[in-house]
């Protein structure tokens, strides 16, 4: 994504931006609050690149293995 892209939904700008990305996962809840993105600068609606949706898998994976560890422990 580049500086000239559009919003899908509005046809917004795109800009560089931060936003909150919420996931539900196996009993697990993450609320990331400043997650690297483009935010459509008239409506808000935010689009993560490859490199962060990576970044946060690999922290909901260990989120999720230090659960089940717990769950083994009780």
């Amino acid at each position: 994504m580049n500086e000239k892209a559009k919003c899908i939904y509005c046809k917004g700008q795109m800009k560089r931006g931060a936003g909150p990305l919420h996931i539900d996962r196996k009993g697990c809840h993450v609320m990331l609050d400043n997650v690297p993105a483009w935010v459509c600068a008239q409506c808000g609606e935010t689009y993560f690149e490859e490199k962060e949706v990576q970044a946060v898998q690999e922290l909901i994976k260990s989120v999720e293995q230090k659960a089940e560890a717990l769950a083994l422990t009780a």
